[in-house]
């Protein structure tokens, strides 16, 4: 999950565009500011979005929250990457509330500090990008998520943009693949569907695996997962699928010809073309919530 395993993959995805790190450090984050150019507030595109503050049981969770102008939506809350949430993300998140959907993105760092923690994918691979994320990261754990996802659905099924009448759709970057999956696991009778993109972590030999939580849940999962992730270990996909085959889980599983960050605008790894083809299968399982 975003290890050296990857940071050598995305070095070499910048040398094959002639692009060093230190300028894609320095481009990164101005090529997502301007793919946000508009307002960051308000109302946008016929979509009105706020930063949201949601009562958890271990604090106060700040959040990006967009949704259509009128009428109400399904609920989806969509996890982050391992940078958090950031420009990236927020445009993601419009990207869907586009297509008709209220969409949470919360920020999974809210116990020890506000979003965003860093401004673009690009300060993950610098050592104050990491000095800042890393003690972040170790405080996360899989109960954590449980509690934060409880009260996310919570909260969308509290607001007026949110069609209760619909299941929550969930999905994760990177690290936030097994967050959707534990989302499933947290309010099963609300959480109809669940996608993981380049999610590390899902069915591992430990004892709080994602995988091993697919008999609480009652969604439809999308698994897509990234090539270099699954040389790494092509098995972890088969426990996957075996898990949900006993749990008698619907799951589209495929890895796709792109490595590891190929969804993220702001990755170097980003992959426009894969990018789209695993959007479109998102919104197909979102389609039937």
């Amino acid at each position: 999950m975003c290890d050296e395993f990857t940071a050598g993959a995305e070095d070499a995805a910048l040398a094959s565009q002639g692009v060093t790190r230190r300028t894609f450090a320095a481009l990164g984050g101005a090529a997502t500011l301007a793919a946000c150019a508009g307002p960051s507030n308000g109302q946008t595109a016929a979509l009105t979005e706020s930063t949201v503050r949601i009562p958890t049981p271990d604090g106060s969770a700040d959040a990006f929250f967009v949704h259509p102008f009128k009428g109400a939506h399904p609920g989806i809350v969509l996890w982050p990457d391992v940078g958090g949430l950031r420009d990236a993300m927020m445009i993601m998140g419009r990207r869907l509330a586009g297509s008709g959907y209220a969409v949470l993105v919360p920020n999974q760092y809210y116990r020890g500090a506000a979003a965003p923690v860093i401004t673009s994918f690009s300060e993950w691979r610098r050592p104050e990008g990491q000095a800042k994320l890393r003690p972040l990261i170790a405080a996360l754990n899989g109960e954590g998520t449980i509690r934060d996802a409880t009260a996310f659905v919570g909260f969308l099924d509290g607001h007026a943009a949110v069609d209760k009448g619909r299941k929550i759709g969930t999905q994760g970057y990177c690290m936030g693949g097994p967050f959707a999956v534990r989302t499933a696991a947290a309010v099963p009778g609300r959480v109809g569907a669940a996608a993981s993109f380049h999610g590390g972590g899902l069915a591992s030999d430990k004892p709080d695996s994602p995988h091993l939580l697919l008999s609480r849940t009652q969604a439809s999962y999308l698994i897509a997962v990234a090539e270099n992730d699954d040389a790494k270990d092509p098995a972890e996909k088969e426990r996957f699928r075996d898990a949900a085959a006993a749990a008698g889980r619907h799951a589209e599983i495929e890895v796709y010809p792109a490595d590891h960050g190929w969804c993220v605008p702001d990755t170097p790894m980003y992959n426009h073309v894969q990018a789209d083809r695993a959007w479109g299968r998102l919104l197909a399982i979102y389609a039937k919530l």
